[in-house]
């Protein structure tokens, strides 16, 4: 545990769930915790107890869970979910499927599972915010933002310039299709402010910026619980990126903006985040996330002030340890998103020199 762990608490200590079960962490949440193939190695998903009207019998309810985030499209959590459905829902179905975004690991598995859940007597539908479920359309039928020749051409305009690398980028066209194939056909729309009635408590949503189009997390008061998504990380902090899309974008100052709207919810709030463990302290993990990224814009401008730098050259300033490809794409968005937002600030000028590479300087 590092020293800014050591200031938040961790009520279940190092108890994690086990492969293929739901662990209890209050009364009707169940947390489930998968395996992921990159460095980050793990996504936390949810289990809520719930109950929603039930069209074939008037004034009835029907009993089931509704689930938080899904984990990628790929045979081992498909398997893990198996075991689950057969032994930890205690006899119940899936009632609907929430995703905080439309990242990979948390909506891969979406439209499996609402095809798993419907019935004749019961349509299992997703529930996103309308940004991010378009979004994930478009991923999920096109390169567009994820890999190929697109993301090849930005990363080379900020510096990436080695070849292999670059190779490498173009190949990785397929890269969300591959992890997320289908998305539903419909879905539910949630907004923020917007209340979903969750096992009869409401649970309010509360949407952030800079990390995915419009993240939801999720905040019922009357159980001290948030769903924090990927918004609030209690070991990590959350990858904020341009992206070839949107290659003038300013996402650092959305994200830190975003994460002060939690300063609303009480810092002893269970806090149930898609990586790491659920923590008490959010209030004292918001500062940590500022100090953060106020210490990294403080180094990108003292290089910058030696000369100018393009993102590329501030990978070494930023990230002190060897990446390997697929962390060097998440750093290049980090990299030009800390030095977009220094740009914006009028802090730096930005310009597009001979050899077609954006550098940064000392306005």
């Amino acid at each position: 545990m590092n020293l800014l762990e050591q200031e938040l608490d961790y009520p279940f200590a190092a108890t994690l769930p086990e492969a293929g079960t739901a662990l209890e962490i209050a009364p009707g949440v169940k947390w489930i915790r998968m395996p992921l193939p990159f460095a980050l190695d793990h996504i936390n998903l949810w289990l809520l107890r719930d109950e929603m009207d039930d069209t074939n019998a008037a004034g009835g309810k029907r009993q089931g869970w509704s689930l938080v985030d899904c984990c990628i499209s790929h045979e081992t959590p498909r398997a893990q979910w198996e075991t689950i459905f057969a032994t930890q829902l205690e006899g119940l179905p899936i009632l609907r499927v929430i995703v905080t975004h439309m990242h990979p690991d948390h909506i891969g598995l979406a439209h499996w599972l609402c095809q798993r859940w419907s019935t004749a007597q019961h349509v299992c539908r997703m529930w996103i915010s309308a940004t991010d479920y378009y979004a994930a359309r478009l991923g999920s039928q096109s390169t567009t933002g994820f890999g190929g020749d697109s993301t090849a051409r930005f990363f080379a305009a900020h510096g990436l310039t080695d070849p292999q690398s670059l190779e490498k980028i173009r190949a990785r066209a397929g890269y969300y299709p591959s992890l997320v194939p289908e998305v539903p056909a419909s879905f539910c729309r949630l907004m923020d402010g917007h209340a979903v009635r969750i096992g009869g408590r409401d649970w309010h949503c509360i949407s952030g910026y800079g990390h995915a189009p419009e993240h939801i997390a999720l905040h019922c008061a009357q159980a001290s619980i948030l769903i924090s998504g990927d918004m609030v990380l209690p070991r990590i902090s959350t990858n904020v990126s341009v992206f070839d899309v949107e290659p003038d974008a300013n996402p650092l100052a959305l994200f830190l903006a975003s994460i002060d709207k939690f300063k609303a919810v009480d810092s002893g709030t269970l806090t149930l985040p898609s990586h790491g463990r659920p923590f008490r302290g959010l209030h004292t993990r918001i500062r940590q996330l500022h100090e953060h990224h106020r210490d990294r814009l403080a180094e990108v401008i003292q290089a910058c002030t030696e000369r100018p730098r393009s993102a590329a050259d501030i990978l070494p300033v930023m990230f002190k340890r060897a990446l390997d490809l697929h962390q060097t794409t998440f750093a290049m968005g980090e990299s030009i998103a800390h030095l977009h937002l220094l740009w914006f600030d009028g802090q730096l000028r930005r310009t597009l020199d001979g050899d077609g590479i954006y550098r940064f300087s000392v306005a």
